[in-house]
């Protein structure tokens, strides 16, 4: 069984940044930043992920969150597996989990902990996700991630243009260190940008009983705002405050008329 990326295509990696090496650079931790640096100056082995289970169980699920994605929202996702170079920056590459909305958007998918929050995983791969629209020359990526297994959600995230001046700025650093054989030292500022979350809840029991209150009182909410409404238009401009059967509706200082029950 081949899980993850080829050998051919792990040595081809050397020759420049991949998309899951720019959440390193961007990281802020400057461990893992010189760790990768030993690699691409090869000093060191790249880590042998053939036996970390979060990274084999991305990897395994990966078709069928392509599946899972395609089927929940009509979008077919193409060109998985495709190696691709910047034509800006040749030493930014990445290798495609796919490509959605006919070839205008990077896809790309994970597998994380049933615990992780979503925000979290966004601001975890925002590196990589812009990495990988510049490198394919495109201002919109979809990010389809599966929960443990009981629940998906996908986001569409627009490039941040403010943010990809910094990655390539710090990647094109890293990669001046790398060709010179300088141990870098990149620091980063903390992504904090925009997003457009689409969720899929329908796995989530607290969400399905709150969904459930709100659709079985939606009617008798509307009845209260409008029968709210026709006191309020009861109680004449001259009247301070009204009363009867268990209601009082008073009027403020600035005119304004507040409707409780009488106590």
């Amino acid at each position: 069984m081949q899980l993850g990326l080829t050998k051919e295509q792990l040595e081809f990696r050397l020759n420049g940044i991949g998309g899951s090496e720019a959440n390193m650079i961007m990281s802020g931790d400057n461990q893992k930043v010189m760790d990768l640096w030993l690699v691409k100056t090869k000093q060191a082995q790249p880590e042998d992920l053939s036996g970390i289970l979060p990274v084999q169980m991305g990897s395994y699920t990966e078709p069928f969150n392509r599946y899972w994605y395609e089927k929940v929202t009509g979008n077919r996702v193409t060109n998985d597996g495709e190696t691709r170079i910047s034509f800006d920056y040749s030493f930014m590459m990445c290798t495609l989990d796919g490509m959605t909305h006919e070839g205008k958007a990077v896809w790309e998918a994970k597998h994380v902990s049933a615990f992780a929050k979503e925000e979290e995983i966004l601001e975890r791969y925002m590196p990589q996700l812009t990495h990988n629209m510049l490198v394919c020359g495109v201002e919109t990526a979809v990010l389809s991630v599966f929960f443990g297994n009981h629940k998906h959600f996908f986001a569409d995230v627009k490039l941040d243009k403010d943010y990809a001046e910094q990655l390539i700025a710090a990647e094109t650093e890293f990669w001046r260190c790398v060709k010179n054989k300088i141990e870098p030292v990149i620091i980063v500022p903390k992504y904090e940008g925009p997003v457009e979350r689409k969720v899929d809840m329908t796995g989530n029991n607290a969400w399905a009983s709150a969904a459930s209150d709100f659709v079985k009182t939606q009617k008798a909410a509307k009845d209260h705002e409008s029968a709210k409404k026709s006191l309020k238009e009861l109680v004449e401009p001259d009247v301070k405050d009204a009363y009867g059967h268990g209601i009082i509706a008073s009027r403020s200082s600035n005119g304004a008329i507040t409707i409780k029950g009488a106590k």
